[in-house]
């Protein structure tokens, strides 16, 4: 009987520790096989254009400043048949919804990696045509608050705070009032206990639940 070809896997992520432990587990498995470890999505496509490859595990934010998904959405817009699966730590809300947008097959948070049975889970699914996603991002503690407290408008706001924009700015971006900018940083600062804008800004890039490219 002729053995069946093993599904070829590129794994893309600037920290070698994820790295090493799909390497180690794809080793392990009968149904995939490790074609290459990048440290870098910006030459994810390259390696696509030369190579036959089935599936990607990428990640987002690269230490080099490039991005796991523009990478995918530019290995969707080239080869639409290599399934991706996006792989991130960073609560960033805007992240499911984007992934979602370019095609990517399915979504899985980084703190999975140290449960072999549920990445290996994903990639099965995954290749087996299922798209595979979390229900939200997750919560973190921002504060005296979980992340799931922040409202859709408040996350909006946090994004111009982050940005470095001035309440004008934020209002003119989001086409608000003043007033109303105002009024969203001081809930957030109520709710998270934190002293002032700047702090509330700093802990909440730290945090990774909002990140501006």
């Amino acid at each position: 009987m002729k053995e069946m070809n093993k599904i070829k896997v590129i794994i893309v992520d600037d920290q070698a520790m994820p790295r090493e432990l799909f390497k180690l587990m794809l080793d392990k498995s009968e149904r995939y096989e490790l074609l290459y470890a990048l440290e870098s999505a910006s030459v994810v496509n390259m390696y696509c254009d030369r190579y036959a490859v089935d599936l990607i595990v990428m990640d987002v934010v690269m230490g080099d400043g490039s991005n796991g998904l523009d990478a995918a959405e530019r290995v969707k817009s080239t080869h639409p048949e290599i399934k991706i699966i996006i792989v991130t730590s960073m609560p960033e809300v805007s992240y499911l919804e984007r992934a979602r947008m370019i095609g990517v097959e399915s979504f899985w948070y980084k703190e999975k990696w140290g449960s072999e049975t549920d990445i290996m889970e994903v990639m099965d699914r995954t290749m087996d045509g299922e798209s595979v996603y979390p229900d939200s991002a997750p919560a973190v503690q921002l504060g005296n608050v979980a992340s799931s407290e922040i409202t859709e408008a408040e996350i909006a706001v946090l994004r111009g705070l982050v940005s470095g924009m001035s309440n004008i700015e934020i209002a003119e971006h989001l086409h608000l009032s003043p007033a109303t900018v105002k009024t969203h940083i001081s809930n957030m600062l109520m709710k998270t206990g934190f002293a002032n804008r700047t702090e509330l800004a700093i802990q909440v890039r730290t945090l990774g639940l909002v990140i501006n490219d």
